[in-house]
């Protein structure tokens, strides 16, 4: 395999749900382990890293309106486990020698930096794994606009989104066998196609940054080193 990045400053977006493993619902530690180190991997490369993580695997703020709790406190709740993930992914960092920062868009000073764009790019700057937590800060916005607006806002060349599942479909390969696999889309597709791999504002925000997104299954074996040299199945969105 190649050891020459396509990119040397990506954004990378992970869903909670990756860190479960096999558990029902929290965190996998050997899972948390073996993404860890196949983030250091790409970071050993050379290559900048700023990654936004979600909290779906502890609480998802809209599975919390379902159940009665307001809309507001429900995603506040929410961004507080995408603050749990992060430490997680830090102290995993840690284990391996690896340096990264957790800033928070909620300030939070007794157990991480408060996000600012110009301390991010310093970490950056001096080898540093910049994660950034609580989303936007915000109630309404998602991880993905959170991962979108950080892109923009830290002048990643790419947002690469790390799911269950290797690129885009236009069904859920899991329930329908003959759902079709999409390797390149333009933004507009997404939007008009109504495809669920991220919300319609974070594909806006993206659009109009000129930031491509590239979807590929974190799952597999050194999946995000494999991307990083443009092997494997994945979805490139672009212009």
């Amino acid at each position: 395999m190649s050891q020459t990045p396509r990119f040397q400053r990506v954004l990378l977006k992970l869903s909670g749900e990756v860190l479960m493993g096999q558990r029902p619902f929290g965190l996998d530690p050997d899972r948390v382990s073996t993404i860890a180190e196949d983030i250091a991997s790409v970071h050993h490369m050379g290559v900048e890293i700023v990654l936004v993580i979600g909290g779906g695997n502890i609480f998802r703020g809209v599975s919390g309106v379902a159940h009665g709790l307001d809309r507001t406190k429900s995603d506040y709740m929410g961004m507080l486990a995408t603050v749990m993930n992060a430490l997680a992914l830090s102290s995993a960092f840690g284990s391996l020698g690896v340096e990264s920062r957790v800033m928070s868009a909620l300030s939070m000073r007794t157990v991480c930096e408060s996000y600012i764009d110009g301390k991010a790019l310093r970490h950056l700057s001096k080898g540093r794994i910049v994660i950034c937590a609580a989303g936007t800060g915000n109630p309404y916005f998602t991880t993905d606009t959170a991962a979108a607006l950080r892109a923009s806002e830290m002048k990643c060349e790419v947002l690469i989104k790390g799911t269950k599942v290797n690129g885009i479909y236009s069904d859920d390969p899991a329930k329908n066998p003959n759902a079709q696999f999409f390797p390149w889309l333009s933004y507009q597709d997404v939007l008009e196609k109504n495809l669920k791999v991220m919300d319609a504002s974070a594909i806006a925000l993206a659009k109009e940054s000129q930031i491509p997104i590239e979807v590929f299954s974190i799952r597999e074996p050194k999946a995000f080193q494999k991307i990083m040299n443009g092997v494997g199945s994945f979805t490139r969105v672009g212009a």
